[in-house]
């Protein structure tokens, strides 16, 4: 991006101020500046140590309005189950022939569901899906044998969250095109399943910051005292 442009929507955000949710949502949105359909992502800092295993923070939230994308789903299962996926619309369903597919270098998809008899396959894939946080886990639901409901839901706009090394969540939250209430709504609903999810050996503040963007602009602080779970 040019400079003076950035330079321009950076000032369209006061420096040092922390936004309520609804008007964060409003200013981030007024700093829209690419020709594409920019992402609105979102980076929260949680008071918790994740070296800890009884403080490793992961789960899904259905958000109201979706992630504003087409996601493409990735179903390890066979028979029928292999069938339900598909029904409900996966992208691409398989078992060895997805793994062999996965090892080769495939990774057209964003989101892994597998029914709990093919993880110890997909096991073998830990270093491809472990590090691009596509590793299927019971804890966001996508390790499940109601595979259906699991694809159904994921297309839907579910969003994925787990906490990184530095103890940072990050999360998208829509679209540039979305309204400020629609994105408003998906933030307070993945600061809700956050809080839901505090462990409980964390001690003090535990949504510390959050920081709201678009994918070509600069960050909007939120305030966090009305949603804080301390």
């Amino acid at each position: 991006m040019a400079g003076k442009r950035y330079e321009k929507i950076q000032n369209l955000i006061e420096a040092g101020k922390q936004y309520p949710i609804a008007e964060a949502c409003q200013v981030a949105l007024s700093t829209k500046s690419a020709k594409f359909d920019e992402g609105v992502d979102i980076a929260l800092k949680l008071g918790i140590d994740p070296r800890k295993a009884d403080q490793n923070v992961r789960g899904s939230v259905e958000l109201p309005h979706g992630l504003g994308k087409t996601i493409r789903v990735a179903v390890f299962a066979k028979g029928d189950k292999a069938a339900e996926a598909e029904a409900a619309g996966a992208d691409i369903v398989g078992a060895e022939d997805l793994l062999e597919k996965i090892q080769g270098g495939f990774l057209d998809f964003d989101s892994v569901i597998a029914t709990p008899d093919m993880m110890a396959l997909v096991g073998r894939l830990g270093k491809v899906l472990g590090p691009r946080g596509l590793m299927p886990s019971p804890k966001v639901g996508t390790v499940t044998p109601n595979v259906g409901d699991a694809v159904k839901s994921v297309k839907a706009g579910r969003a994925e969250f787990r906490v990184e090394k530095a103890g940072i969540v990050h999360s998208s939250v829509g679209r540039a095109s979305f309204t400020p209430e629609q994105i408003q709504e998906n933030v307070e609903a993945l600061i809700g399943a956050l809080n839901k999810q505090k462990p409980s050996t964390s001690k003090g503040v535990y949504l510390q910051s959050a920081y709201l963007s678009l994918t070509m602009g600069p960050s909007v602080e939120l305030d966090l005292s009305l949603v804080r779970n301390v």
